[in-house]
C-alpha cells in the first residue's frame, strides 16, 4: 500500500505494519490508523504517521531506551480494550515535542504514554492517572 505523506513524501507500507489505534491519540480522536517509521536508523526516534492524514506525524521515543526511571500500571479496561495477554507483546513509545530552535529544549510526554499491542496491531494513548508523571518531562538535562 502507498501512502502520501507530507514530511516523507510518497512510502510504500505493508499493511500489516498499520496499528488500529482502539484509544485514540488525545486530540486526534477521528484518526485510528497509524504506522511507526524510522526515518533515520541511527535515531533513538521515530515518528508515528497517520495513514488517514498526510501531514500528521508525532515524532516518538522509548524512554526505556533512554535510561529514564518509568513504569506504566494498565487498567484492566485498558488490557482489554488492547487485547494484551503477553508483556512481551507490548512496545510502549512516548511523543515527544521538539522545539524547531532548540532541539536540546525537547520533552516528553510521560503521563499518556502510547501502547502498541504488536501481536494484535492495535494500540491506544492511556493517561497514567495519579502516576505523578508529567506531560512535559525534559529529555536533556540543563547543562
Amino acid at each position: 500500500m502507498k501512502i502520501n505523506t507530507v514530511r516523507f513524501g510518497e512510502i510504500e507500507i505493508e499493511e500489516d505494519r498499520i496499528f488500529d489505534f482502539k484509544l485514540p491519540i488525545i486530540g486526534f480522536g477521528e484518526l485510528r490508523k497509524f504506522i511507526i517509521l524510522d526515518a533515520n536508523q541511527d535515531s533513538f526516534f521515530k515518528w508515528l504517521q497517520s495513514t488517514e492524514d498526510p501531514s500528521l506525524a508525532f515524532p516518538i521515543i522509548s524512554v526505556f531506551s533512554m535510561n529514564v526511571d518509568y513504569s506504566i500500571n494498565l487498567t484492566d479496561e485498558v488490557v482489554e480494550k488492547l487485547g494484551i495477554s503477553k508483556v512481551e507483546d507490548l512496545l510502549v513509545m512516548n511523543i515527544a515535542s521538539i522545539p524547531q530552535d532548540n532541539p536540546h529544549g525537547t520533552t516528553i510526554n510521560l503521563l499518556a504514554p502510547l501502547v502498541f499491542n504488536l501481536d494484535k496491531h492495535v494500540a491506544g494513548q492511556v493517561i497514567l492517572s495519579g502516576s505523578g508523571y508529567d506531560i512535559s518531562f525534559p529529555l536533556f538535562k540543563k547543562v
